[in-house]
This record gives structure tokens, sequence and C-alpha cells, in this order.
């Protein structure tokens, strides 16, 4: 037997002023690129780096973060020699973070969002800074960040300093999947620390990239649970012997909200072949857990919209303060930093998430019920068995959970830095919210799941389509028919695996 050498082709995205989608940066990380930055970003970068330098040699008067101290310091000027001091003081003193960590694949995307917004040529940082950065990133080691520290204005600076620590050659990062201290790195890569100039430490930590790549990573993730709630709640349509008729285009033609039309054609598509749904019903109407999943369902995605819409706007833009206008020959100060617009899109999301968790768990209800000849508790012999009795308690109380979850962020704010930072938004624990709330829904769809499979087989000799049929025939080999009662916990675990693995072509996840 001989040996033979494959050759890996290593895929490159160019860091560019081009216009990043939620699709592109899915590919960018499912597909493993590594990062690099065009010919337009280097020479962006350095003009306005060179710009702020020959700035600095005959300005005296102060400029905000360059020359002075940080929020209510503000009024505190800065000597020319100690302007490297200034910034490696503010990103040790802002790494305050605290609570769980970050996850790692939030981590990557803070690293690409932050690198794609300082390659505008808006912050004056050092190319050799945005390409440590870029080492990071294409190298896999990822500062250890934390979820809590984030008032969601003036930037995401606590996360934002842990991010930016390594790169001085201290804090904690990822190597290899193990955290290790960040003084590794000099030994393991050849990396000295970064020696920051003026306005770097503050461009690192000003900016939204925490919010943003929660944003990001929800709506990834948000998408793929839209969609399987559309494909299990018809599984459960099905198990319960429903109707299609509410899914017919004239009803939704009179209501033409997107989300809802686009969910009554897929549900359709679904049933496609169905020899269930085609037999004779005995019931009129269904209940609305089912009979309006379209309204219900479709609401949420139209929810998905306008917040992809809202991070998109949000990946493309240039978020630290102040910024650099080399044509203008100014440097303003404003407060692009301000989450108020990720935050809105968060708790708006969240709810949109918490209920497809809601109707999801209405439906698991309705299946236990003992309604329209299926068994009490979909088991046999119920009584000696409580077959499906708690999974949906589960469900229930996850369901509870998340509307408590759903509870807007965005409308608290404290003040903070003596006043002088006199409104934030708390988008950075909206962020973290809206996360738990997905998470929540996974598991809640995975009972769901576990649920419709089980209430199928009371449904034979009858066959849904072939779409469903060969989904439940790979799900019965994770998670076998309950024939008796046995320890449900493992069976919940495999269905909630069985739903992260499945993956679903990302012109599905995005067509509505």
């Amino acid at each position: 037997m001989t040996s033979k050498q494959y050759t890996v082709m290593i895929q490159t995205h160019y860091i560019s002023s081009n216009i990043l989608d939620l699709s592109e940066i899915n590919e960018i990380i499912s597909e493993k690129k590594q990062l690099q930055l065009s010919d337009e970003a280097k020479l962006l970068i350095q003009k306005c780096r060179t710009y702020l330098d020959d700035k600095m040699k005959t300005h005296k008067d102060p400029i905000y973060g360059i020359n002075t101290g940080f929020g209510s310091l503000y009024n505190v000027k800065i000597s020319s020699e100690n302007l490297t001091k200034l910034q490696e003081n503010l990103v040790k003193s802002h790494a305050c973070g605290t609570g769980e960590r970050v996850p790692k694949e939030v981590i990557k995307l803070m690293l690409l969002l932050k690198i794609q917004s300082l390659s505008y040529g808006y912050s004056a940082v050092q190319l050799s800074t945005v390409e440590r950065l870029i080492a990071f990133f294409n190298n896999d080691v990822l500062p250890v960040v934390y979820t809590q520290g984030s008032l969601g204005a003036s930037g995401d600076l606590a996360p934002l300093a842990h991010l930016a620590l390594p790169l001085l050659g201290i804090g904690e990062v990822y190597v290899n999947g193990e955290i290790t201290d960040a003084a590794v790195l000099e030994e393991k890569f050849g990396w000295e620390p970064i020696t920051l100039l003026s306005k770097e430490g503050l461009a690192l930590l000003n900016g939204t990239q925490f919010m943003s790549a929660y944003g990001v990573y929800c709506l990834l993730k948000a998408y793929k649970l839209s969609y399987l709630a559309d494909f299990i709640g018809t599984i459960s349509l099905e198990a319960f012997d429903g109707r299609k008729e509410p899914f017919f285009a004239p009803i939704h033609l009179i209501r033409p909200h997107r989300g809802q039309v686009k969910t009554a054609e897929r549900i359709l598509k679904f049933l496609e072949g169905s020899e269930l749904i085609e037999r004779p019903k005995q019931h009129v109407q269904d209940p609305y857990s089912f009979r309006c999943i379209p309204q219900v369902h479709g609401a949420s995605k139209d929810t998905l919209a306008f917040a992809r819409k809202t991070f998109k706007t949000e990946m493309n833009s240039v978020t630290d303060n102040p910024n650099i206008f080399i044509k203008e020959d100014q440097i303003i100060s404003g407060g692009n930093f301000h989450g108020q617009p990720l935050a809105l899109a968060f708790d708006y999301l969240g709810i949109a998430m918490a209920e497809l968790g809601n109707i999801s768990e209405r439906r698991t209800f309705q299946l236990v019920s003992g309604l329209r000849e299926l068994p009490a508790f979909l088991v046999d012999d119920p009584g000696i068995n409580s077959g499906f009795m708690i999974p949906q308690y589960t469900a229930a109380s996850i369901v509870s959970q998340n509307k408590q979850l759903a509870t807007p962020s965005s409308v608290d704010s404290i003040v903070s830095s003596n006043g002088q930072e006199d409104h934030v938004s708390m988008g950075a624990n909206a962020a973290t919210k809206c996360l738990r709330i997905i998470d929540n829904l996974e598991r809640i769809l995975a009972i769901e799941l576990f649920n419709a499979s089980q209430a199928m087989h009371f449904r034979r000799p009858f066959r849904s389509s072939e779409l469903i049929e060969s989904f439940l025939e790979d799900y019965i080999k994770e998670v076998p028919f309950v024939e008796q009662d046995r320890f449900l916990h493992l069976d919940i675990e495999k269905s909630i695996s069985f739903i992260q693995n499945r993956t679903i072509e990302i012109t599905e996840l995005f067509e509505n």
C-alpha cells in the first residue's frame, strides 16, 4: 500500500472596504479561511497613522484620548513622552472582565470584526498592530475574554481590553484550545509585544466588537433554529394528524408579511408527497400552535431580517473614538461606540426566539395530551409508564426561563465615569442574554422533536414526505422509539446533539 500526499488548499479572505454580510462571515468561519490585508487596507491604515504622527509633532492642544486622560479624566493633559504609557495603562486598567468565559467562536468573531473596523483607516493604529491581530486569528490564538464588564457604551471596554492584552504579551490566551499565559507567544511564535503608539489603546478598546460578534453568532444560530422550528413543527403537525389548508397560499397573500408567506411556503414544501397529510381528517380545525405556525414563526423571521440588517451595518462600521478624517484634516470626538442600535436589536431578537420556543412547547403539550388517537404521554401502557410526561415539564421550565430572560436590557441605563458617561445601552447584557435564549430554544426544539418522532410511530403504516421520513430515519438511529420508561435525560441530550450536528444549506437558511 502506498501513501498519497494531498495538498490542502488554504483559502484566504482579504480584508478590504467590500461590504461584509452574514453569509460571508459564516463562510470565513466554517471554511476556516485565513485573513490577509488587501493593499487598499494597508494603505488606508498607514496613511491614517502617518497623518496622526505628523499632526502630533505640531499640535499642542488637547485631543481626547490621544494626549488626554479617558472618560471623566478627559481634561488631564498627558505629556508627549508618556503617550505610549498612557495607552498601555488604558489596556491594563480596563481589563476588568469577570463571569463566564466568552465562547471561543465568539472571540474569533471579535478578532475578525475588530480587524475589519480598524482597516478602514479612521483609527490611526499601526499596521503591525492589525497584522498581529490577523496572526492571532490565523493561528487560532484566542485571547480569553469574559462575559461581564461592558455597559455597551464607550465601546465594549472591558471585553476588548482582554482581547487586546495579549498584544502586550500579558493576559491569557487559548493556544491549541488550552488556556495559557500570553507571555509564551513570544517563545512559541516569535511574536514580540507590540509597543502601542498614541491613540492605539483607545482604538482597540473603543468599539462594539463584543456586541457585534455576539450578534453575528446569535444570528447564525437563530437562522438555523428558525429553519428547524419550521421543520420540526411540520413533523409535529403530521404526528398530530393536522390539516394543511392553513398553509395554502391564498390566505397568506391577503396578509402578506414576508416571514408569514415564507413559512407557509416552506411547510407545504416539507409536506410534498406525504400520504399522512392527505388522508381524510376528522377535525375541522387545529389548535393555534399548529394552525398559526406561519403567523408566529413568520413574525420571528421578520425580526431576524431586521436584526440582520442592523448587524450588517455595524460590522461594516468604524466604532472607536475619536476618529481621524484625513481629507477634512479633522480629529473628531463623537459617539459611534454607543451600542443602542445593537441593544434594541438583541432585545427584539431575544423576544422573537423566545416565542419560537413558546409555541414549540405548546405543540409538545398537545402531542402528550392523549388527543387524536395518540396514547397519553405517547407511550404504550400509560400508568405503569410515565412516558413523555416530564420532558414536557422540562420544556415548560425552559420556556418560562426564556420569558424572564426576554425582559429588555435596552431600557436600562446606569451612570458611569463620574457622570461623563451618563447614558449607556446595556447592549452587552442584551447580547449574552440573547445567546442564552437561543441556546434554550435549541433545547426546547430538541424536546419537541423527541416527542414528534415518538408520536409518528403511532401513525404507521401511514407515511409522511420523503424529506421528513429520511430525517426521522437518521434521528431514530440516535434516539430510538421509547417502548417502556427509561433514562430520558440521555435521549434529550442526544436529541440536542442531533440538532447541533445537522447541517443546513446556506441558501435555505437565508432565503427569507
